[in-house]
């Protein structure tokens, strides 16, 4: 991602070279825009094809604010999107209330089928993906503060440039991140290079001077 990143940035920096050569008077359409939200776009850019690699990860556990895609072959009915809730919980027709929190993909997609067969579907087939993960959010010491789309294989120093960088108070060497395993809430130090999960809160502090 860093490696992308810097290839990025270099080639923005050729596309201003060859701006500067352009008379002033050519330059009108010339969109004005910096390096750092041309990197913070196309971080954004990869969140809808990155995240389709949700799928492939067996390990992951779904969370509420994520979203899947659930194909009951047969059933256009029951097909379509889906969002797990705030409790963990997923909305799905005839059968209701589905828990989907700290579950995977496969795991959520037994548990339909249960559900599904023998009382509403002879022998169903039900293939369930993550289209979406939740967001994760970045607090302190960055321009841009709030909750940002993940993108799947992201690092800390991915989620500051989407956050459009530090500030000049930042300690820019040590995180913290607060995330959920296992039903728990826990906080653990970070560097740049340390990978970001869906729903992480990274806190970049202020340095002492």
């Amino acid at each position: 991602m860093l490696k992308h990143c810097h290839t990025v940035i270099t080639r923005w920096i050729a596309v201003l070279a060859v701006a500067a050569l352009i008379p002033i008077s050519a330059r009108a359409w010339i969109p004005t825009v910096s390096v750092q939200d041309s990197v913070s776009a196309l971080i954004l850019a990869q969140a809808q094809t990155a995240t389709a690699a949700a799928s492939n990860d067996m390990g992951y556990r779904l969370g509420s604010g994520d979203r899947v895609h659930i194909i009951v072959f047969g059933q256009n009915d029951l097909t379509g999107d889906y969002q797990v809730d705030g409790s963990g919980m997923l909305q799905f027709p005839l059968i209701g209330m589905v828990h989907a929190g700290g579950v995977t993909a496969g795991e959520l997609q037994q548990t339909i089928t249960s559900k599904l067969s023998p009382g509403y579907l002879r022998n169903p087939s039900v293939s369930v993906e993550v289209i979406n993960y939740r967001p994760f959010s970045i607090i302190g010491e960055v321009n841009k503060a709030g909750a940002y789309p993940y993108v799947n294989g992201m690092t800390v120093l991915d989620a500051v440039a989407l956050a459009g960088g530090f500030t000049y108070r930042a300690k820019d060497d040590d995180y913290r991140i607060r995330r959920s395993e296992g039903g728990q809430r826990v906080e653990m130090h970070a560097n740049g290079n340390t990978p970001v999960n869906p729903g992480d809160i990274i806190i970049v502090p202020e340095r002492f001077f």
